[in-house]
């Protein structure tokens, strides 16, 4: 506490008010992402009967993801919003007249920008790929576990892609009747199966259901006959075989980052090594961009005079150059995964534009 108030109260008013503006404007963008993105999974409620928990525990797992990605952004739209606001009601030039330099009206944006930063490294090093890999997990448990044990009555169930089941009825006591099961999954051995009952079943190997009293009819795919199998009993998965949890094959966005720089032979596909690197140094480049970002919104407000009703030329200029510098950078990670000799691209994209509007900026002091 000492400490805090030997900070000098305007870096204090300046901070204070950069922090809650970042806090509500990335509040808000992640809300409107989350919403937006979480539509498609809406389905799994109205159509599955996924509880409302399920659904905000499986969407929430995108927020750090959602974070990551748009923190950068968010701190040059409040670093801009914020100063130049301040310009507009003359409390800069006040600031400024009582011998307070642009470095020094600068200061608490920079220290923002080193928290922004410390966070985004948190996000993308830890957070990101647990949170992708614990969403990828529950996802597929959803898909192949629990939608399974919610069978409707009178609809066709799409189990997977390949795999549709449809029940006449359900009794309270799990009994099903009138079974259709359409299952593709083995090509070669296409095959339509009806049974009176059944019941679903529960298994290590994921769920199953116990067919009574059917039939199962193939086509033979090289003489064109339909074959006919009657049974009594008659057991079928319904998740596809080996598809369990420790086969699950991971995605780049659930490896640690030391896993993609240096992958092993043995669990990923030498063709994917590129992208398994570019991958990791965009984590290590994101969280960077916010420094240059941040110095583009302090330039276009502290440098040069101030105006009350100033153009809007110099806010203006601001935003292309960061979407300028947003393109280069997604440009340049296209082509690092072609070309590894322009990955220290990468680090200069994000850090040299910074670097030079700094020396811009305190020059003239």
């Amino acid at each position: 506490m000492k400490r805090w108030l030997h900070i000098p109260r305007v870096d204090q008013y300046l901070f204070r008010q950069l922090l809650v503006a970042l806090i509500v404007v990335t509040g808000g963008l992640v809300a409107l992402i989350w919403l937006t993105q979480s539509l498609r999974f809406v389905e799994l409620v109205v159509h599955r009967g996924l509880s409302i928990g399920v659904f905000l525990r499986l969407t929430g797992l995108l927020i750090p993801g959602f974070v990551a990605v748009i923190l950068p952004i968010t701190c040059f739209v409040v670093v801009q919003f914020v100063y130049q606001r301040l310009a507009g009601d003359r409390e800069l030039t006040v600031m400024g007249a009582a011998g307070l330099s642009p470095v020094a009206l600068a200061r608490p944006a920079l220290a923002l920008t080193v928290l922004a930063i410390g966070v985004g490294y948190a996000l993308t090093l830890w957070m990101v790929p647990n949170s992708a890999g614990a969403f990828r997990a529950f996802q597929f448990e959803i898909r192949n576990q629990i939608a399974a044990f919610l069978l409707q009555e009178g609809v066709f169930t799409q189990i997977s892609d390949d795999l549709v089941v449809y029940v006449r009825e359900r009794d309270r006591d799990g009994t099903l009747h009138g079974i259709l099961v359409d299952d593709g999954r083995d090509h070669a051995h296409h095959a339509t199966i009806l049974a009176e009952t059944g019941r679903l079943l529960d298994s290590p190997n994921g769920p199953r259901v116990l067919l009574q009293n059917g039939s199962r009819q193939e086509i033979d795919p090289q003489s064109g006959r339909l074959n006919m199998l009657t049974f009594k009993e008659n057991t079928i998965a319904l998740t596809e075989p080996g598809r369990g949890e420790a086969t699950r094959l991971r995605d780049m966005g659930e490896m640690g980052t030391l896993e993609l720089l240096y992958p092993d032979p043995a669990t990923a596909n030498p063709r994917d090594f590129p992208k398994m690197r570019v991958e990791a140094h965009k984590r290590l480049v994101l969280p960077l961009s916010t420094f240059s970002y941040v110095m583009v919104a302090l330039v276009a407000v502290l440098s040069g005079a101030f105006r009350r009703h100033g153009s809007l030329v110099r806010p203006f200029v601001a935003i292309i150059a960061v979407v300028g510098l947003v393109a280069v950078g997604l440009a340049l990670d296209s082509l690092a995964v072609r070309q590894p000799a322009i990955i220290p691209l990468m680090y200069l994209r994000a850090v040299l534009p910074g670097l030079l509007l700094l020396v811009w900026l305190v020059g003239p002091v």
